[in-house]
């Protein structure tokens, strides 16, 4: 398969201007605004059957469609670059690496929804990719490929850079508008949507570093072309990031569909010698775990949505038999604890209480009664707060104990050496 977003992750200097050129960068740009009306760029986009690669995986075109058709407010297109879910790496490479493709297809999303303002809201601890990408926005703008009449075709479109303080929760969408707004990062209630009411109180389309880096490759090559390499419903390509107890951990670029054990085994080498497969983490650790048993599943929105988890961020967690379930939930649990913004009861209570027992548990101080406990707080907090962030808590929680149940119950008995 012919790679597209890692195309020029291996080429020398590819985030300058110069070097990005050489490879066909802002081609597709200038084209389709010298030859296509906003409304064409977005039908290609919804044929194209692209899903927003940050987590949730909704239609890309269809959400911007959502977009009133009645607005006399400005329009802004905001980028979700604050990658910060445990176990994903793969829009930090697109960022540092070849930020030019970023920015085209910042260009081309703008130009669909009429919007003359994009932010990128870039993870604070992401330093080289923001020196890249900023370097790399400066640039254009000084040849004049962002700022007034682009290319000549009469569109403006200005980009700003803004560093995120490190919070986990603005990467949800909503928080990150607070945040950008110069609020404490905090969840908003919806309705209304950002394409309603988003920033600063104007129609606003959200999406990740990964998805508007497709955009070019969508328009460059065909809608129908770009569907076609992923599986039905789920167009293109993905960056899997691949990491634990693999041979060759690092990032891979496959069709969407590729199969988690083809993954694992064929890309990834397999699991280290002289173990065996015991559990994966298929999405970032918000993700329901699956057992060795389960990896024969496609890595699709769909798919595992029907095997009872999420494509998430694509950020695979490998572990082989010498891993600690105990241990896995415990850092888990903390993870999530820290990061709660502390808004909603149930997930501000639930995530702390559920780390101090499962703390308890794994100094050898659990009871029998505990796994009943955590399971009970995992169910009252999904689903009962502003957003997903207690749910992606309680995800852990419910699916490490109901795999591993012997384990923890073991454990529980005989203790951490048991």
């Amino acid at each position: 398969m012919e790679a597209l977003l890692s195309r020029n992750f291996s080429v020398s200097g590819a985030w300058r201007l110069s070097v990005a050129e050489t490879r066909g960068a802002y081609e597709t740009a200038r084209k389709v605004l010298g030859s296509m009306r906003p409304e064409e760029v977005t039908q290609a986009v919804v044929a194209s059957n692209l899903r927003g690669l940050g987590g949730a995986g909704f239609p890309t075109g269809k959400k911007w469609q959502f977009l009133p058709q009645d607005n006399l407010k400005p329009v802004y297109l905001v980028v979700n670059a604050d990658e910060g879910e445990p176990g994903t790496f793969k829009d930090r490479y697109i960022l540092e690496r070849d930020p030019h493709l970023l920015i085209e297809g910042i260009i081309l999303s703008a130009f669909a929804i009429r919007s003359h303002k994009a932010y990128i809201y870039i993870r604070g601890e992401y330093i080289e990719p923001y020196k890249n990408l900023q370097r790399a926005v400066e640039e254009c703008v000084a040849k004049n490929y962002l700022g007034k009449n682009i290319f000549g075709s009469g569109f403006d479109l200005d980009v700003v850079v803004h560093r995120g303080a490190g919070a986990y929760i603005c990467g949800e969408e909503t928080a990150l508008l607070e945040s950008l707004e110069g609020r404490r990062g905090l969840p908003r209630l919806k309705p209304p949507f950002p394409a309603l009411v988003g920033l600063f109180g104007c129609p606003t389309i959200i999406n990740n570093v990964e998805t508007m880096a497709c955009v070019t490759w969508i328009l460059k090559n065909g809608a129908e072309w770009f569907a076609r390499l992923g599986s039905p419903g789920n167009g293109g390509t993905h960056l899997f990031s691949v990491s634990g107890h693999v041979k060759r951990p690092g990032l891979y670029e496959l069709p969407m569909g590729t199969s988690l054990k083809e993954i694992i085994e064929t890309h990834a080498g397999g699991v280290r010698d002289e173990h065996v497969l015991k559990a994966v983490i298929p999405g970032g650790i918000s993700a329901k775990i699956l057992t060795s048993k389960e990896i024969d599943v496609k890595m699709d929105y769909d798919s595992l949505r029907a095997a009872g988890t999420m494509l998430g961020s694509a950020g695979i967690m490998v572990m082989d038999d010498t891993v600690c379930m105990v241990k896995m939930l415990l850092l888990a649990c903390k993870f999530f604890a820290h990061e709660s913004c502390g808004q909603c009861s149930p997930c501000r209570e639930g995530t702390g209480w559920a780390y101090r027992i499962v703390k308890r548990i794994y100094r050898g101080e659990g009871t029998p009664k505990d796994l009943e406990t955590l399971l009970t707080i995992a169910r009252n907090m999904e689903g009962r707060t502003i957003c997903v962030f207690a749910d992606a808590a309680a995800w852990p929680i419910q699916s490490y104990i109901t795999k591993f149940r012997k384990e923890f119950e073991d454990y529980i008995k005989n203790g951490p050496h048991g």
